[in-house]
């Protein structure tokens, strides 16, 4: 199987990881973040998530990209920003042609952790321990972005997730 690049969508920080399935292993590759200016319009900062996913994409050459789904927020303001920002992120993934699958954060956890309501430091702790990491992810958006990938790696080739 090929690279798989998880990502965790934000209006002020975009995280992204990096997986591989070897056989019956999951295989680190990479992960960071996108970091946005909060002083920054909101157009200004799409163009930030979409150019440094773009670079992403360009130097790892994921065959599929696994999104975090929207959870539903009681301020519609900030759904919105980040509806947006989900939006920039699909763009980018069907310009270079890799196929979209998207988790709803339960799903994500239970992947992770085998239980769906676990705690983000749970599911951190799990992704440390999953992925043989010898560091700690810089913040929990990039740990977010390693559960998505290692979600679909786990879920890789059934058809539920997939954004039609």
């Amino acid at each position: 199987m090929s690279i798989i690049i998880g990502i965790d969508p934000g209006s002020s920080v975009t995280g992204y990881g990096l997986v591989e399935k070897r056989g019956s292993g999951i295989v680190y590759i990479g992960s960071g973040v996108i970091r946005l200016r909060a002083s920054d319009p909101m157009p200004e900062r799409l163009a930030s998530i979409k150019r440094g996913l773009d670079e992403v994409i360009r130097e790892y050459r994921p065959a599929a990209m696994a999104v975090e789904d929207i959870f539903i927020s009681k301020n519609p303001k900030s759904a919105l920003k980040l509806g947006q920002a989900r939006g920039v992120i699909i763009l980018a993934a069907a310009e270079a042609g890799i196929e979209v699958f998207e988790y709803a954060p339960r799903k994500v956890k239970r992947s992770v952790t085998g239980v769906g309501s676990a705690h983000k430091s749970q599911v951190g702790a799990m992704i440390i321990r999953l992925l043989r990491l010898d560091h700690e992810p810089a913040c929990e958006d990039e740990t977010d972005a390693l559960a998505v990938a290692f979600c679909h790696a786990v879920r890789a080739g059934s058809p539920v997730g997939r954004i039609v």
